[in-house]
């Protein structure tokens, strides 16, 4: 399966965390954001999500948007990592990989490649970033402006 384009519609899924499952396409109205990550409590990984956590309203005030991270942990993971850091950003857990595969962000070794993707309010991918070592992530103001621009996207 070749990996979703900008353009391309996303590909719906479910996935649960610590606050429950979230379905994709029950987002739909909103902007998304998915944010693909290594692993639950490594330095990258926790660096990028408390960044995220930190400035989450800036995130989420533009285009009602919703900010999820997934990584292959599963949810027991998921719920350590986001209590000892305070992380606001949900987080789900893909042990399968099944949903970085759909993404293309599934990677040998590392397992899940640091992947993000800007989703509009109709589901159709506006903007997507693969970094190509994993060391670093979008920075909040990079991934500011791609939500709001997905969010002008939307229908009046």
């Amino acid at each position: 399966m070749a990996s979703p384009a900008i353009g391309d519609p996303a590909p719906d899924f479910e996935l649960t965390g610590p606050d429950g499952p979230f379905r994709l396409s029950d987002q739909i109205g909103r902007v998304v954001v998915l944010a693909f990550y290594p692993g639950d409590d490594t330095k990258v990984c926790t660096k990028q999500l408390c960044a995220y956590s930190q400035r989450i309203d800036e995130l989420t005030g533009l285009g009602d948007a919703v900010v999820v991270g997934i990584s292959a942990k599963d949810v027991a993971s998921k719920e350590r990592f986001r209590d000892k850091h305070g992380l606001a950003v949900p987080l789900l857990a893909d042990p399968d990989r099944r949903v970085a595969a759909l993404y293309g962000a599934k990677a040998p070794v590392i397992g899940t490649k640091r992947s993000t993707f800007v989703i509009d309010a109709a589901g159709v991918i506006r903007w997507r970033h693969d970094s190509a070592l994993g060391i670093s992530f979008v920075p909040v103001d990079e991934l500011k402006a791609q939500v709001a621009a997905a969010a002008a996207r939307a229908p009046a």
